[in-house]
């Protein structure tokens, strides 16, 4: 339980948890979650996540460090600190200054293709409650946790390769699917241990 109140009340996963409940009390009222299809947007928007998940860790978080000062200072709290730190709990969530101007770039985006409000919300909707379920398994696996699942703890196992074997696999935090489609999940014990794993910066 004590766990479970830190995850909850952190201020990165309550602001988005609001924003979630928000967005989906918006397609409740609207009469969206009647509609079979809503459901199909509300899967498209955890699964435009799930993708973004996997690019951003690999081609965002993962770049060369860059030589700006104020970009580096970004990165740092954005990724770079928490392989330095991987148990920090300010460092697990990603920042509210990160997430809320992507999901409502998300939002805006969806409304321009399909000029339709409940669509908007719908896909945004899906889209929040796929982070916060990464964010969960995220926390999950750098605290002293031991998850119910069997999923839970590989994925668990899965996560802490990627920070103490090799930075350069295993880029899915919540699940592995984007890995295995792109080729950066390998048997762990195929996988050299890398000097930068906890010092992306080189």
């Amino acid at each position: 339980m004590k766990h479970l109140r830190d995850f909850i009340s952190h201020r990165s996963v309550w602001i988005m948890g609001l924003i979630f409940l928000s967005c989906l009390a918006v397609v409740t009222v609207s009469g969206g979650l009647a509609v079979g299809s809503v459901w199909l947007v509300i899967a498209l928007g955890a699964g435009l996540f799930f993708v973004s998940e996997y690019t951003t860790h690999r081609f965002l978080f993962h770049m060369k460090p860059p030589k700006n000062p104020t970009l580096l200072k970004m990165m740092k709290k954005l990724h770079y600190d928490h392989h330095e730190v991987p148990n920090d709990l300010d460092l697990l969530f990603l920042p509210v200054w990160y997430s809320i101007p992507n999901y409502g770039l998300l939002g805006l985006i969806t409304y321009l293709l399909t000029w339709d409000v409940l669509t908007a919300f719908a896909v945004v909707t899906g889209a929040i409650g796929a982070l916060l379920y990464y964010e969960w398994v995220h926390f999950v696996a750098h605290r002293p946790i031991k998850p119910l699942t069997t999923w839970g703890r590989w994925m668990k196992k899965v996560h802490l390769w990627h920070h103490y074997k090799n930075e350069n696999y295993w880029f899915g935090v919540s699940n592995p699917s984007m890995d295995y489609l792109i080729g950066t999940f390998k048997e762990e014990k195929g996988v050299e241990l890398s000097p930068t794993a906890r010092k992306l910066q080189g």
